[in-house]
């Protein structure tokens, strides 16, 4: 059996749809699972992608529940059992800087997920296996339900439908480093690296106007930028980029690759 938490979410969907014999579990029922779920002896790998992802939620007390508190409970019966474990944390981790030595993290979501990650390598020795990925931007099919939170890959291409595409202003000087879902779940599931967490994206970012442009050129639509958010000054990367040098001899899709799907 495999249990794949934050099933329902986007990159929790694309695991499920991987996997065979998978127990979905949702940030809904996590709390009842904890207290009485009793056939970890049958649990064969435990794919944690389950938390509150909005890296704008204030709520720390919903934030400590569900992203640090469920996920330790969940660690110890992993421990406990001998169960390995493969986590999402997130390039947040890294805040504004350029550099994925230093954890920085610039909001409450990016904290807690520095917190776990914190705690996973204080407590490394005792998990059978353990894995955590820090996921760069990850972009590709399901992400409608995320909103404002998607990838601007997807949103760029919702927007796309009313004929205008609107990057920020600026967005020839930010660089991301893009993911796409399906290499990132196959990364996930066959890679050979020992206990430890890495970094998962293409080690190969592009700029925001670069995708934008690349969407411009696939649906017609025009570019039409509009100015930076406010809310996100101060807690925004400008640039990011996965230190891929853990995984070698893999081909990952480029946005360009994607979008010519």
């Amino acid at each position: 059996m495999n249990i794949v938490t934050g099933s329902g979410g986007f990159i929790g969907k694309h695991f499920v749809r991987s996997l065979e014999n998978v127990l979905e579990i949702d940030l809904d029922n996590c709390e009842e699972f904890i207290e009485k779920f009793n056939r970890w002896d049958e649990v064969d790998m435990i794919i944690h992608q389950g938390a509150l992802s909005s890296t704008t939620n204030k709520n720390l007390q919903m934030i400590y529940k569900y992203n640090i508190d469920f996920s330790i409970k969940l660690f110890e019966k992993a421990i406990e059992y001998g169960i390995p474990v493969k986590y999402a944390s997130s390039a947040s981790v890294y805040g504004s800087q350029s550099s994925t030595a230093i954890m920085n993290p610039l909001n409450y979501y990016a904290l807690s997920k520095t917190t776990v990650d914190y705690w996973v390598l204080d407590n490394i020795e005792r998990f059978r296996h353990v894995q955590g990925f820090r996921y760069f931007n990850v972009y590709g099919s399901g992400e409608y339900h995320k909103g404002t939170m998607a990838s601007l890959v997807s949103q760029f291409q919702w927007q796309a439908a009313t004929g205008q595409i609107h990057p920020f202003d600026g967005s020839d000087e930010i660089y991301r480093d893009y993911v796409w879902v399906g290499d990132l779940v196959n990364v996930v599931l066959s890679n050979t690296a020992g206990s430890g967490i890495f970094d998962l994206g293409t080690g190969s970012p592009i700029t925001i106007d670069t995708v934008a442009q690349l969407v411009s050129l696939k649906t017609g639509s025009k570019l039409s930028p509009i100015p930076f958010p406010p809310p996100l000054k101060g807690k925004y990367q400008y640039y990011t980029i996965a230190d891929m040098s853990w995984l070698e001899g893999y081909n990952f899709k480029t946005v360009k690759e994607y979008l010519q799907g």
